[in-house]
C-alpha cells in the first residue's frame, strides 16, 4: 500500500474515530496498573502499618521513570517506537500479573520481603510508564491533537475507574472476612486484563488504521525511523521522490537542545503542574487531612472526586472558549495554581471536609485542563520526526514534575518529625 503523503486533502477520514477510542484505552493501560495499586492505599496501610506504603512505592516509582524517560528521550531518534510501546505494554501486564502471585504466596501477611517485593514492582511500573507514555505522546505528537487528547483522557480515566471499583469493592466486601484483600485481587485482575488488551491493540490494531498510516507514512517521508517498524508491521510502502533522496536537506531536523529551547514555556509549565499536583496527590489527601465524619471512606471520597474531576478536565479543551492557545496564558495559569498551596494548609487545619472535597476536584480539573492544553499546542508546526522528539521531551518535564513533587512531599513529611 502506498500514500501519498504531500497532499493534506488526501489524509484518510475512515479510522478517525477507532483511532481515537484505541488511543483512549492505550491511555487507560498506561496507569491503570499503578492507580491500582495507589488506590488501594488502605489495604497496603493494613498490611504494611509502619512503611508508609503510599510514600514509599511513589518514591520507589518516579526516579526509575524519571531516569528511564531521560535516556530514551536521548536516543528517541535511533528507537524502534513500536519496540518500545509494546514492551511497555507486556511489562505493565507482567507486573500485574506478579502483584497476585505476589499476595497469594504470602498470603497476605505483609512483612519486609513482601514490602520489597512490592516495590520492585512499582520500580518496573515506573519503567514501563516511562516507555509507554514517552513513546505514546511521542507517536501521537506527530498526528492529529484529538489522539492525544484521547490518549491523555484515558491515563486519568484510569484514575477515575480505579476509585469507583475500590468504591464499589469497599462497599461490597468492608463487612466480609478479609474483605481489604479480596477487592485489591479484583483491582490485580482487572489491571492484567487492561494490560493484556493494550498489548493487542497496539501491536494488531492500531498500526493498521487508515489515518494512523498516512500520518506515520508522512512522518517517514520527512526522515523519521521511528515509525519504519509500525509501518512494517501494517504493510505500507513509501512513495519517495528520487529528488528528495538525494537532497540531505530534506531529512534535516532540529535537534533536541533546539527543541527543549523553542519549548522552554511549555516544558517548565509542565513540570510546574506536576510539581505542585505531586506535592499535594496522593501523599498529603491520605495522610493528612485529619478524621472527618466519612471516616475511612474520605481518603477514598477524595482520591476519587480528584481522578474524575482530573478526567472531565481533559476533556474540556474541546470546547473552544476554554481551550487555551496562548503561552503566555497557559503560564499564568500554570502558575497561579500554587495558591492551591496555602488553600489546603489552612483547609486541612481549619476547614470542613466539604472544602477539601471541593479543593481536591479543583485540583484535579485544572491538572487535566492544562496538561492536554500544553500537549495540544505544543507540537503545532513540527515535522513528524521533531514531533516525535518534541513528545518525549515533554514528557520528561512531565515526569520530572512528578519525581520532585513527590520529593517535596517527602521533605514536608520529614518536617514534621515523620
Amino acid at each position: 500500500m502506498v500514500y501519498d503523503t504531500e497532499n493534506e486533502e488526501a489524509v484518510p477520514k475512515k479510522g478517525r474515530f477507532a483511532a481515537i477510542v484505541v488511543c483512549w484505552f492505550l491511555g487507560n493501560g498506561s496507569l491503570i496498573s499503578w492507580n491500582s495499586m495507589l488506590t488501594i492505599v488502605d489495604y497496603y496501610a493494613e498490611v504494611f502499618p509502619r512503611y508508609h506504603p503510599t510514600r514509599i512505592l511513589t518514591l520507589v516509582y518516579q526516579p526509575f521513570a524519571f531516569v528511564t524517560i531521560a535516556i530514551l528521550t536521548y536516543h528517541e531518534a535511533k528507537l524502534n517506537t513500536r519496540m518500545r510501546n509494546i514492551f511497555g505494554y507486556i511489562l505493565f501486564f507482567i507486573s500485574s500479573f506478579l502483584l497476585i502471585i505476589l499476595d497469594l504466596a504470602t498470603s497476605g501477611k505483609g512483612g519486609v520481603g513482601a514490602f520489597v517485593g512490592i516495590c520492585l514492582i512499582s520500580a518496573a511500573f515506573g519503567v514501563a510508564d516511562a516507555n509507554v507514555q514517552g513513546g505514546m505522546v511521542g507517536d501521537l505528537a506527530l498526528m492529529q491533537p484529538e489522539f492525544i487528547q484521547s490518549f491523555m483522557a484515558g491515563l486519568a480515566a484510569s484514575g477515575a475507574l480505579t476509585s469507583a471499583l475500590r468504591l464499589i469493592t469497599k462497599a461490597g466486601f468492608e463487612h466480609s472476612h478479609d474483605g481489604l484483600r479480596k477487592g485489591a485481587m479484583m483491582f490485580f485482575a482487572v489491571s492484567s486484563f487492561l494490560e493484556l488488551l493494550c498489548v493487542l491493540l497496539y501491536a494488531y490494531i492500531f498500526p493498521k488504521l487508515p489515518i494512523v498510516k498516512y500520518y506515520r507514512s508522512k512522518a517517514a517521508s520527512e526522515g523519521s525511523k521511528t515509525v519504519s517498524a509500525d509501518l512494517a508491521a501494517a504493510g505500507v510502502q513509501l512513495q519517495i521522490k528520487q529528488e528528495a533522496e538525494e537532497d540531505p536537506k530534506q531529512y534535516e531536523r532540529l535537534t533536541i537542545r533546539q527543541l527543549l529551547m523553542q519549548n522552554l514555556d511549555y516544558e517548565i509549565g509542565l513540570y510546574l503542574i506536576y510539581v505542585l499536583t505531586l506535592s499535594i496527590f496522593p501523599g498529603f489527601l491520605s495522610e493528612d487531612t485529619g478524621n472527618h465524619a466519612l471516616g475511612s471512606w474520605y481518603v477514598l471520597v477524595l482520591i476519587a472526586m480528584y481522578n474524575v474531576l482530573d478526567l472531565i478536565g481533559r476533556y474540556t479543551p474541546l470546547i473552544k472558549c476554554l481551550r487555551i492557545e496562548s503561552r503566555k496564558g497557559l503560564m499564568i495559569a500554570i502558575i497561579s495554581r500554587f495558591l492551591f498551596i496555602p488553600a489546603f494548609y489552612f483547609t486541612a487545619k481549619y476547614g470542613g471536609q466539604g472544602w477539601m472535597i471541593m479543593l481536591t476536584s479543583l485540583l484535579g480539573l485544572t491538572n487535566g485542563h492544562l496538561t492536554v492544553c500544553v500537549l495540544t499546542e505544543a507540537p503545532k508546526g513540527y515535522k513528524g520526526p521533531e514531533a516525535n522528539a518534541l513528545g518525549n521531551v515533554l514528557v520528561m518535564f512531565l515526569l520530572g514534575g512528578i519525581f520532585s513533587g513527590v520529593s517535596l512531599d517527602w521533605l514536608w513529611l520529614i518536617g514534621k518529625g515523620w
